[in-house]
């Protein structure tokens, strides 16, 4: 990981890019005043979270899930759906 001010970055944006993109660097930091505030890294290798409905058919839901939803709402003022 790489360090630059915010004159190197602003000097050197092409390169700073053209490295990340070829490998070279996997982020670069970009600090004001000494202190970091933002981080350039590739889009392609960004982490993939996990996908919704990774727990289907882990959980049973009982019918009578949605038989207090109007009670429910009368406490907090409001209509039910």
């Amino acid at each position: 990981m790489r360090c630059v001010n915010m004159f190197e970055a602003k000097t050197n944006l092409s390169k700073l890019v053209e490295a990340i993109e070829s490998g070279r660097e996997d982020q670069v930091v970009i600090a004001r005043n000494g202190r970091p505030v933002a981080r350039l890294a590739s889009l392609a290798e960004q982490p993939v979270g996990q996908r919704l409905g990774i727990a289907k058919g882990a959980f049973v839901l009982p019918d009578s899930f949605d038989e207090d939803n109007d009670r429910i709402a009368g406490m907090f003022g409001g209509q039910a759906v």
